[in-house]
């Protein structure tokens, strides 16, 4: 380990540069990181890589879910909560049989549990790939809030299938109603157990007297506690890192000041950023290890069961996604649905264009035993991993490198017709000048007519402009500033509760921007 730090140094320096290449080329950033770590691996003298599932399941899945919770808008997730459920779910599902039945009809010496077990590897989609696609091209915000909410749930619904027919591989049987026992428990459990300790640690953030650094560690490891003790109780650690992380971001303002809100803003992006940049190039380093022993199968059958499986997904994503909308349509009649209107031919096939495959699916390929309880070699063990591996690739370099030409090829119309962006900001401004003003005036007339930079703060918010960094504020003027600050948080909260259609972006950065006037008091 020790004589191999150096090349793994040389590793995150090879992601910075390659996502800046991405960056520059408008790539999406994963493809270029598999491609540069299938070239990695064959350079001669390179340390052989092995993926321990184990290291992925526990260090890089937690915090990559915690952060997707963190960032998601619980309100978008809310108000599109079916066909995310739909997706997440019912899809996965589906998915996963339509590839059990495709692997065991064509492929020699698939029995149909191990076609489930491979439908399990890689129904899930890849939330980083469709992130890092979508950021270089303009999609309906409904568009990107579905798959953000899905990429939250998918994963424990692909692991959870995973996990039965990994049994029924091993055992050579399948009871259903146990198995209907151990999906609700898993489901129960795994968000029981997240919501109870996120509000642990919300009620330890609140009542201990931590500061900023101890903040930011907190959050550090509440999604392993969520994930581990969920496990440790055979229920779903995705599920329970998911729903403590929405209970905990739903709240932040009510725990966390604002200086562990931005310096943990900034720590967890980092973080993230170098841990989705290193399992993606480990996904082309494994490579060689994948690629050892196919159990007899020469590499061009394989590849093309991978091919095959891949088509199979592609496809089965894409009758999903209209078979969704169909759903809608017919529920529309009977039940309140986020949106009545019909949304074409062009959205559902996006939707479904956008399976790109990722991390999980190789990790939970690379969870399957080698050998069995009774010491057999467990069937087909290689093939399942070269196959997922080939589906990654595939999706990655088809859809990923397509997506975005796609979707500016088809104009897909945005439903949700509101203000230009810039547009709404600037009404928020204003509003948000306007009631800060208001509460001034009503609450603290008094000190308003004795303190210069009381009457300067109402006549930033009166000109829409910044209140000059030379001001030196008495402790009581900061007391009625902050007042102020607060007041105007609570009025964003409102405003982005009641506005159904608001978008909550414009409402985070007016948050962040208060959040920066307030550690501006720390300097004055």
């Amino acid at each position: 380990m020790l004589e191999n730090f150096p090349f793994y140094l040389s590793l995150i320096v090879a992601i910075l540069l390659l996502i800046m290449l991405a960056n520059k080329i408008k790539v999406a950033y994963p493809v270029l990181l598999v491609l540069a770590g299938l070239v990695i691996s064959f350079i001669p003298g390179i340390p052989a890589m092995h993926i321990d599932p184990e290291l992925i399941f526990i260090i890089f899945l937690p915090p990559l879910l915690y952060e997707a919770a963190w960032a998601i808008s619980w309100k978008e997730l809310w108000r599109w909560r079916r066909i995310i459920s739909s997706f997440a779910f019912v899809v996965v599902f589906f998915t996963a049989m339509s590839v059990a039945f495709t692997a065991n009809y064509f492929i020699p010496g698939f029995s149909l549990a191990l076609g489930f077990l491979l439908g399990g590897i890689v129904s899930p989609p890849d939330a980083v790939s469709a992130g890092a696609i979508l950021k270089f091209v303009k999609v309906p915000k409904r568009m990107s809030s579905i798959l953000e909410g899905e990429s939250l749930m998918n994963d424990a619904s692909s692991l959870i299938i995973f996990r039965f027919a990994l049994i029924a591989v091993a055992t050579g049987q399948f009871i259903w109603y146990d198995a209907a026992l151990n999906f609700g428990w898993m489901l129960i459990g795994g968000v029981g157990t997240g919501l109870l300790i996120g509000w642990v640690f919300m009620k330890a953030h609140k009542y201990l007297p931590t500061d900023a650094n101890s903040d930011i560690v907190l959050t550090l490891v509440t999604p392993y506690i969520m994930y581990i003790a969920a496990e440790e109780m055979h229920s779903s650690g995705v599920l329970a890192v998911v729903s403590g992380g929405l209970l905990l971001a739903n709240n932040r303002h009510l725990f966390l000041s604002s200086t562990s809100r931005l310096r943990g803003t900034n720590v967890w992006e980092s973080l993230c950023f170098v841990l989705n940049g290193l399992v993606f190039i480990l996904i082309g380093l494994d490579l060689p290890e994948i690629t050892a022993d196919l159990d007899g199968v020469s590499i061009s059958s394989a590849i093309g069961y991978g091919v095959l499986i891949t088509l199979v997904l592609i496809l089965g994503r894409i009758l999903s996604a209209y078979a969704a909308v169909v759903v809608t349509l017919i529920a529309r009649n009977f039940i309140t649905v986020a949106d009545r209107r019909n949304p074409g031919y062009k959205v559902p096939f996006v939707l479904g264009w956008t399976g790109m495959r990722g991390v999980v699916s190789l990790a939970a390929a690379l969870s399957i035993p080698v050998q069995l309880a009774n010491g057999a070699a467990f069937p087909q063990r290689n093939l399942i991993l070269f196959i997922t591996f080939i589906v990654i690739l595939l999706t990655l370099l088809v859809q990923g490198l397509t997506l975005p030409y796609l979707i500016r090829k088809i104009h897909i119309p945005d439903l949700d017709p509101t203000l230009p962006e810039e547009e709404l900001d600037n009404l928020i401004r204003k509003q948000l000048a306007e009631h800060a003003l208001l509460h001034l005036r009503t609450n603290y007339i008094d000190q308003l007519d004795d303190h210069p930079a009381l009457q300067q703060m109402a006549l930033k918010w009166e000109n829409n402009s910044r209140l000059a960094d030379d001001v030196l504020m008495a402790e009581e003027c900061k007391a009625v500033y902050l007042d102020i600050l607060n007041q105007q948080r609570i009025w964003l909260h409102d405003k982005n509760k009641a506005e159904e259609t608001l978008d909550e972006e414009i409402i985070r950065k007016h948050l962040q921007h208060l959040d920066l006037e307030e550690e501006k008091l720390r300097f004055l």
